[in-house]
């Protein structure tokens, strides 16, 4: 409403449209985003040992190999 409310914004679609594809987009990102979450869990299951999670190493681990799926995404 806020945008709606200013002078200078003019929707070319209605708000309901808008509303839906911004969901969609929403979903995409939360789903890249468990995919991303699940790769790095499971990088992390493949260590010959256990490490347990909540260490500070599971943690590090869990960052790096969080962080090399975003590169692999581009995002």
């Amino acid at each position: 409403d806020a945008l709606a409310d200013m002078n200078n914004v003019d929707f070319v679609e209605d708000r309901n449209s808008i509303r839906l594809e911004i969901r969609r987009l929403m979903e995409e990102v939360l789903n890249q985003e468990a995919k991303i979450d699940a790769a790095a869990r499971q990088k992390i299951e493949r260590q010959k040992r256990t490490i347990l999670e909540g260490s500070q190493e599971w943690d590090i681990l869990y960052r790096k190999y969080y962080n090399e799926e975003v590169k692999k995404l581009g995002i």
